[in-house]
C-alpha cells in the first residue's frame, strides 16, 4: 500500500463517519415517505491518475485501455456535462427503526480489463463481498481500512482466473487481440471493520490502477447516483435526518438536513464543492517526466484496442 493511499485513509477516516451505537431495527413502514435527489460537482473536476503501463505486468493486455502513449489512466470522478456527479453514495444518518434491507445477495465485483467494477461498493458492517477475475490475466486482492493507529489489512488473497483462459499472452499479438471474459473461481471475503470504521478499499497487488472503494452503512436508506446523478431512496420513516454525500476522494463531507412527512415526496438538489489542489501523488502531469517516459517502441506495442483514453 502506497504511502499517499495510507494518508488518504487517515485523512477520510479520522474526523468523519463515526458508526452510531444503536443496532438498526427492521420494521414495516406503512407511512413512509420518498426523498429525491440530483447531486452535482460544482467547480473543476481533479486530474485523474496515471500509471506507466511498463512498471506493471501485463502491460499488452491491460493497455488495452490507455491512452495511446503506454499509460494507464483511472479517474476517480465521474461528471457529466452540467456537473451531474455519478457513482456517489447517498444516505441517511439518523434512522434506528425503518423498512428491511434488500434480499439482493451479497455485493459482487469483478475484476474485468484490468478495472474493478464497481468504483464504489456498499456493502453492511461484518457482511461479505464477493470478488470475481474475468479477465486471462491473475489479480490479487488487497483490502484495507485505518484508523489511528494506520491501515489494517482486512484480506489479502490471490484472485484465480478461469482454467480455460490461455496462460500464454506474452506479446502484442495474444494478448492485445484477446477479449474473452469467464469468471475464475469467486472469492467471498468477510468485510469486518474495525469499531467507529466504515470505509475499506480494495487494490490488486499486480496492477495498481485498479481500485475499488467501499462504504459499510447503518441501515438500507442509501443510494448510488445515476448517469443523471440522481437517487431515490423510499418507505423512509417521517422525521428529520442528516443526508451525506461520500465519494473517497473527497475529504469534507456534504451533508444536509432533510424532512421527511408521512406519504410524502421530496426532492433536494446537493451541491458538492470540487477538492482542490493535488489529491494523488500519481496526478497526471501537463508534461510527462522524464524517467517516466515509455519507450516509443513499447508506445507502438501497447494498442488501446478497447478505449483510447483522455489525460
Amino acid at each position: 500500500m502506497n504511502t499517499m493511499m495510507k494518508h488518504l485513509l487517515a485523512g477520510l477516516l479520522a474526523g468523519c463517519l463515526s458508526v452510531p451505537a444503536y443496532a438498526y431495527e427492521e420494521i414495516t413502514v406503512s407511512d413512509g415517505g420518498t426523498l429525491m435527489g440530483t447531486v452535482k460537482l460544482e467547480g473543476k473536476v481533479p486530474k485523474p491518475k496515471g500509471y506507466n503501463l511498463v512498471t506493471m505486468p501485463d502491460q499488452f493486455y491491460c493497455g488495452r485501455i490507455s491512452d495511446g502513449q503506454g499509460w494507464r489512466i483511472l479517474q476517480p470522478f465521474q461528471v457529466g456535462p452540467a456537473g451531474e456527479f455519478r457513482e456517489v453514495v447517498v444516505y441517511l444518518e439518523g434512522i434506528d427503526k425503518g423498512k428491511p434491507f434488500g434480499e439482493s445477495g451479497l455485493p459482487q465485483i469483478e475484476a474485468k480489463d484490468c478495472l474493478f467494477h464497481p468504483f464504489t461498493t456498499v456493502v453492511r458492517d461484518n457482511q461479505s463481498v464477493t470478488v470475481v477475475n474475468m479477465d486471462p490475466v491473475m489479480h490479487d486482492i488487497q483490502a484495507y481500512e485505518t484508523s489511528h493507529l494506520g491501515p489494517r489489512v482486512l484480506f489479502n488473497v490471490p484472485l484465480p482466473m478461469n482454467p480455460q483462459h490461455p496462460r500464454n499472452l506474452k506479446d502484442r499479438s495474444d494478448a492485445g487481440m484477446y477479449h474473452k471474459h469467464m469468471a475464475g473461481a469467486p472469492m467471498k471475503q468477510l468485510v469486518n471493520l474495525s469499531k467507529g470504521r466504515r470505509i475499506f478499499v480494495m487494490q490488486c497487488g499486480f496492477h495498481a490502477y485498479m481500485e475499488s472503494w467501499g462504504l459499510a452503512v447503518m441501515n438500507p436508506y442509501f443510494a448510488k447516483t445515476d448517469e443523471r446523478g440522481r437517487f431515490t431512496l423510499t418507505d423512509v420513516p417521517p422525521g428529520t435526518y442528516k443526508l451525506v454525500v461520500w465519494h473517497p476522494y473527497v475529504r469534507t463531507t456534504t451533508e444536509q438536513t432533510v424532512t421527511i412527512g408521512p406519504q410524502a415526496k421530496v426532492d433536494v438538489t446537493i451541491k458538492v464543492p470540487a477538492p482542490t489542489g493535488r489529491l494523488y501523488a500519481n496526478e497526471v502531469l501537463e508534461h510527462d517526466y522524464v524517467r517516466y517516459n515509455v519507450p516509443e517502441e513499447t508506445k507502438k506495442e501497447i494498442d488501446p484496442m478497447i478505449q483510447k483514453q483522455d489525460r
